[in-house]
């Protein structure tokens, strides 16, 4: 029984020594060189030109004095006790008197086709909504008073 080993183990154990010692030297050596010298460099070269604090409040304020550009969230509004003859355009002249109106509905009965008594407006911006509701709501429009709040989603 002539048994021949590859000797793995041994290769093994020599490897690791020799990664132990590399490791050591290479401590040593980065513990004999010199610190390395940072690079001092401006602000203004990493940010670039960067406004003085008094300039960017001076645009700061001038900014909130002018008018913002942002797109309005609309509202809409119901509108009920509305008369027979009430008609969309009669509810876009009413609202647009107090506000700018994007969209404005007289719900009509499937059937007949005839006005149920109730409609929508749509205001384009909804700081509007609260004033336009305190205005209108009791106001007579062609006979009937009416009754203005705000609409909310229905379950189907």
């Amino acid at each position: 029984m002539n048994h021949q080993y590859s000797g793995g183990k041994r290769q093994r154990e020599a490897d690791k020594a020799r990664k132990r010692q590399d490791k050591l030297e290479a401590r040593v050596a980065k513990r004999d060189r010199a610190p390395a010298r940072d690079e001092i460099v401006s602000a203004e070269s990493m940010h670039g030109n960067l406004p003085s604090i008094e300039e960017a409040m001076r645009a700061i304020e001038s900014r909130s004095t002018s008018e913002r550009s942002a797109a309005s969230i609309p509202a809409r509004l119901f509108v009920g006790g509305l008369s027979e003859e009430v008609t969309e355009h009669d509810l876009r002249a009413v609202f647009g008197e107090l506000a700018k109106v994007a969209d404005a509905v007289v719900m009509l009965d499937r059937m007949t086709r005839a006005p149920r008594g109730f409609g929508f407006v749509t205001l384009e911006d909804r700081k509007d909504a609260a004033r336009v509701i305190d205005e209108l709501h009791g106001r007579e429009l062609k006979g009937r008073s009416l009754v203005v709040n705000a609409a909310t989603d229905r379950p189907r």
